[in-house]
């Protein structure tokens, strides 16, 4: 298994990163918010789950470690797939994910795309007892605040457009683009709004 890669960032796109690795570029997929907290060659550490199948090995990326192993346990759920775990971590930190376990509520959990009624309730009764309390010491205390006042759509958006190399101008530019589309959502989905606002900035270019 390939805990950890650790290197510059050789290059950005939407839901993935590349990290330069003994010479070697690997293609990491990764959240909006854990892209958007990179740099286009600056160094680089995530901590990583590999996902075998029969036709693919795809390299999931965190910011750390708690984010690894709670990308790993909520796949032990059936019908959750990494992709699904992963956009459940983009929405909710760790933290937030067990006081929604915990507390039983079934309206944070569906607040995450994909995730229905019947799929928050299995979610709740397989995972009750397995995924903990909060942390809520040292670092995780400071993510379970900041999942408490996440940031914005629009403020997640614009540092994942400058992380990918843009401009700010034209990153704020690229964001008040899509801000109608955002509005319109009732859970805006920045994966989404990120690649809508790239669409925007290609046909401006």
């Amino acid at each position: 298994m390939i805990a950890f890669v650790s290197g510059p960032v050789a290059a950005l796109a939407p839901d993935t990163a590349v990290i330069e690795v003994g010479g070697i570029g690997m293609a990491v997929q990764c959240a909006p918010g854990t892209l958007a907290a990179l740099r286009l060659g600056e160094p680089a550490r995530l901590a990583t789950s590999l996902v075998v199948r029969e036709d693919s090995l795809t390299l999931y990326g965190f910011a750390d470690d708690d984010e690894r192993q709670v990308f790993e346990l909520l796949q032990t759920v059936s019908g959750v797939g990494p992709r699904l775990a992963q956009t459940m971590l983009a929405v909710h930190a760790p933290d937030a994910l067990r006081a929604a376990v915990a507390a039983g509520d079934e309206k944070a959990l569906t607040a995450v795309p994909g995730i229905g009624k019947k799929g928050a309730q299995r979610l709740l009764l397989e995972l009750k007892d397995r995924l903990g309390a909060p942390l809520g010491t040292g670092t995780a205390a400071g993510r379970g605040a900041s999942a408490a006042v996440p940031p914005s759509w629009s403020e997640q958006l614009l540092a994942a457009l400058v992380g990918l190399g843009y401009a700010p101008r034209e990153a704020e530019e690229a964001v008040a683009a899509v801000t109608p589309q955002a509005e319109a959502a009732a859970e805006p989905h920045v994966g989404t709004l990120l690649r809508a606002a790239l669409q925007t900035l290609n046909r401006a270019r």
